[in-house]
């Protein structure tokens, strides 16, 4: 057989024989000669049973050695090929090449399998473990055509509805490295997107242009102050995802890589989150989210945002969340435990305004009785005002918070809103069965006692507070943030 083979050494020895899966006149023949020292990529295909070949290999580089192939169940076209240096594909059925990538490392890989009900491509390295590429179904939309667009958005399989379950000890669990655990897939939909140009800054233009004079041996001219200002104040060109429930409400809005080539982000069907924004917390990595979203369609789209423009880059693309499956016990409908969390999540966005001027305003105190300090009037009734505000502010903190002394040595208080909230938020946050009479009597009590203390709160803020800054003002006192620019 191998003498049948056009520019095939004798001495090759064949690593695979593949059976076209759309075509019971074709196959597909993989080999290699590296044992005498020939490491060129063989591989062919044959349409009359292996009367006749052809050379498949196409843009392969040289001393690429080849050891498996295997071909999509749904495109007869999108193949995938295990090599000594990675793995390729390929849309055109052998005529081009390209190595996948993704954190996929530059090892041998021996033999690729594809698991058909997730369509996920599962390749066996050289004594480096496996790697599995999850869904890879978006190749199947993959052509010339579309890799010469500036963007494509590829369609989004289902997105199952359910609580992940989190292990002790983090995702390895108590067992620690002993126990070899790979990754799960990421947890709710996932967009495949590809960028087909390179969004520049001022900056990479730049350099670009100076690299190339030096390589020409020119000389570099000085851009100007101006020129390296505007590159300073120039944001990176960023790529939004915008997930829509079937309303055309927007849900979520997600950021992606926006440098050329497919991505993939992962959505895990949360809403933002209404928490307040701290100013002084703004470059935290970890960020609030929301509630889980019900099971149903939603729309998914893609934009670019560059020097603050944006710009649609494809039109919207439906997907689906679906409930994985129904608890053992009778539960409330998605519908209900959503409404629940959003009732939560709303709940814990007031409130967690009220801590952030509760915070703000005894700052503010703080402040103004610096700024006493500093004035050229003797010690007047405005102490007294001011030791008052913070005392009657130090006693609505423990109506929110419990008695810091008690505290302190773990006595219990009394319970506190924030006590309602958590017993509420526990006993729902890690299921999808919904809230009992218990979890639904503790949000009323809590939302009854946000009202009270926030009228309170507001009182302080808005009718005590500003005659005794006034005062201060009058006294000669510095200036102090909140007040107007003197």
């Amino acid at each position: 057989m191998v003498d049948d083979l056009p520019k095939v050494p004798e001495t090759a020895f064949v690593n695979d024989i593949k059976a076209d899966l759309f075509d019971a006149n074709t196959v597909y023949v993989v080999l290699d000669n590296h044992k005498y020292g020939d490491f060129d990529p063989y591989l062919y295909k044959s349409t009359d049973k292996g009367k006749s070949w052809k050379s498949i290999k196409g843009n392969l580089p040289e001393r690429t050695q080849l050891w498996r192939i295997v071909q999509d169940h749904v495109n007869k076209d999108l193949m995938f090929l295990a090599s000594e240096f990675g793995i390729y594909f390929t849309v055109s059925g052998g005529e081009k090449w390209t190595m996948l990538k993704g954190g996929l490392p530059t090892i041998s890989f021996r033999d690729l399998a594809i698991q058909r009900r997730e369509n996920d491509l599962v390749g066996a390295s050289f004594g480096r473990s496996f790697y599995i590429l999850d869904d890879y179904s978006a190749l199947r939309e993959v052509s010339e055509e579309q890799l010469k667009e500036e963007a494509t958005l590829f369609p989004t399989r289902k997105a199952w509805w359910y609580k992940e379950r989190s292990s002790i000890g983090g995702k390895k669990g108590s067992m620690g490295a002993q126990l070899f655990t790979a990754p799960n897939p990421p947890f709710g939909a996932v967009f495949t997107y590809y960028i087909g140009k390179e969004y520049k800054t001022l900056a990479q233009i730049r350099k670009e242009k100076e690299k190339n004079l030096t390589k020409e041996g020119g000389n570099i001219p000085f851009p100007g102050w101006d020129a390296l200002d505007k590159e300073k104040l120039q944001e990176k060109p960023t790529i939004i995802l915008t997930v829509k429930d079937a309303d055309g409400k927007v849900i979520r809005k997600i950021e992606g890589p926006a440098n050329k080539g497919f991505h993939r982000v992962s959505w895990n069907l949360k809403t933002a989150s209404q928490r307040a924004i701290n100013p002084d917390n703004t470059n935290s990595k970890w960020q609030p989210e929301g509630y889980m979203v019900t099971p149903g369609k939603y729309t998914v789209s893609l934009s670019k945002q560059i020097d603050g423009v944006v710009t649609n880059l494809s039109e919207p693309m439906e997907f689906e969340v679906v409930q994985m499956r129904k608890g053992a016990l009778e539960s409330a409908s998605p519908d209900d435990v959503v409404a629940f969390w959003k009732r939560l999540e709303e709940l814990q966005g007031k409130l967690s305004a009220v801590n952030l001027a509760l915070n703000n305003t005894s700052k503010k105190l703080d402040a103004m009785e610096r700024a006493l300090s500093r004035t050229d009037i003797d010690p007047t009734v405005l102490n007294s005002k001011i030791h008052d505000l913070k005392m009657e502010l130090a006693k609505l903190k423990i109506e929110f918070f419990g008695s810091p002394s008690k505290n302190k040595i773990g006595e219990k208080n009394n319970p506190t809103i924030y006590d309602r909230i958590s017993t509420a938020r526990t006993g729902t946050n890690n299921s999808t069965y919904g809230p009992t009479p218990t979890h639904r009597r503790s949000v009323e009590i809590a939302e009854k006692t946000f009202e009270e203390l926030k009228t309170q709160l507001t009182k302080i803020i808005d009718n005590k507070i500003p005659p005794v800054e006034q005062e201060l003002q009058k006294a000669g006192a510095p200036w102090i943030p909140g007040q107007n620019l003197p």
